[in-house]
């Protein structure tokens, strides 16, 4: 507990370890493995520290492979070395979300009660368009079954989130059902397309009713440097530009797919999440969807039947960033019943001090307000009420 209140992470982060694909995947996969690759070995500490200043004292970094190709779209060295010297600089270093332990140990510290965890890595891996559908089944089989045994350690307080491969929604059921059966409330999905696919593809029908069916929450989580389509990456290529741009844009656009598209409409029960793009665009995103709509419904008549902000209040929620500017607004414009905390713990994004700014938030803010940001809103959406 923080402060009295019992305090639930939204979206906390995992590390995975590079064994992971080697010891998880089928043997008919293990040998085309994601594996890591040091950039520029043949540097000298000398050569690296005038070329990247005194962040070059780092070790060369590595970055994760897959079939001779990065994982990650347009992530430069620069971008990679200012990511891990952030890291660098906190108790723990790197390895901060590595073992169920250190979670712990940082849960504690923090005063966070239970957390569901995210993938990292495996994200991306699962980000690829073009893979071959059934590799990337594989890939998410693999990385179920070694986050449930992740969490084994205090399964109450770290709880698993499934990855699902869209490379072949035919797929997705099987998978949705085999880790709603480890006891797990939540799948994550991307808010891109994939396969050309959006969303609100025809081919996802039976995957949105199926987690209607189980009471599965769907969290959309976006990732900067996904080999996706993504907002931003046809026109910029730094880390800066990229971060700024597809968390909120691809959320945005996430969202008015399942609305225009009728999925939100064709299933009244299902609950989904938008997580890391902070909360301060939802007052003119649903303002302008719902402004629009007004003199343009008839287009939508069959899949939008009500205000789009209306879907939003009665089946979505997303994370705050306890920093961003406007929080006391948008719950005035919104309500309370629609927000939730996650703390993207170990990224570098945010720092060791997230709770803290959390529960400065109790200054602007009624009480009833504070618990439901805290718990309550979460606890409904992953079903745990």
């Amino acid at each position: 507990m923080r402060e009295g209140l019992r305090l639930m992470d939204a979206d906390r982060h995992v590390l995975e370890p590079p064994g992971l694909w080697r010891d998880y995947l089928p043997p008919e996969y293990r040998e085309g493995a994601p594996y890591y690759q040091v950039l520029a070995p043949q540097e000298s500490l000398e050569q690296r520290v005038a070329r990247l200043g005194p962040k070059g004292l780092l070790p060369p970094m590595q970055t994760l492979m897959l079939d001779g190709q990065p994982v990650w779209n347009k992530l430069s060295e620069r971008a990679m070395v200012e990511v891990a010297w952030s890291l660098s600089q906190r108790p723990g270093g790197a390895a901060m979300g590595a073992t169920a332990a250190n979670h712990l140990r940082s849960m504690d510290g923090s005063g966070v009660d239970l957390a569901f965890l995210y993938p990292t890595s495996a994200s991306f891996l699962l980000r690829i368009d073009g893979m071959a559908p059934a590799r990337a089944a594989a890939f998410a089989h693999a990385y179920n079954s070694w986050l449930r045994d992740f969490c084994q350690p205090d399964p109450a307080r770290l709880r698993g989130v499934g990855v699902l491969s869209l490379h072949e929604p035919s797929g997705m059921v099987a998978e949705l059902e085999r880790v709603a059966g480890f006891g797990w409330k939540a799948v994550v999905l991307p808010p891109n397309p994939v396969g050309n696919r959006t969303l609100s593809h025809p081919d996802y029908e039976p995957f949105w009713s199926a987690c209607e069916r189980l009471s599965m929450a769907v969290t959309l989580h976006e990732g900067s440097h996904a080999r996706l389509p993504t907002a931003g990456a046809d026109r910029f290529h730094t880390r800066f530009a990229l971060n700024a741009s597809s968390h909120p844009l691809e959320q945005m656009l996430a969202l008015l797919t399942l609305i225009e598209g009728g999925v939100l409409e064709r299933h009244p029960r299902l609950r989904v999440g938008i997580l890391e793009a902070g909360c301060g665009w939802l007052p003119y995103w649903l303002w302008r969807m719902d402004a629009t709509w007004q003199y343009m419904a008839g287009e939508v008549a069959e899949n939008v039947r009500m205000k789009p902000s209306e879907y939003f209040r009665r089946q979505c929620f997303a994370s705050i960033e306890p920093e961003e500017p406007g929080i006391a607004e948008v719950v005035r414009f919104l309500g309370t019943d629609n927000l939730m905390f996650g703390s993207d713990y170990p990224h570098a994004d945010h720092g060791e001090d997230i709770v803290d700014h959390l529960m400065k938030l109790r200054a602007v803010l009624s009480e009833e307000a504070i618990h439901k940001l805290l718990w309550d809103n979460a606890a409904r959406f992953y079903g745990m009420t």
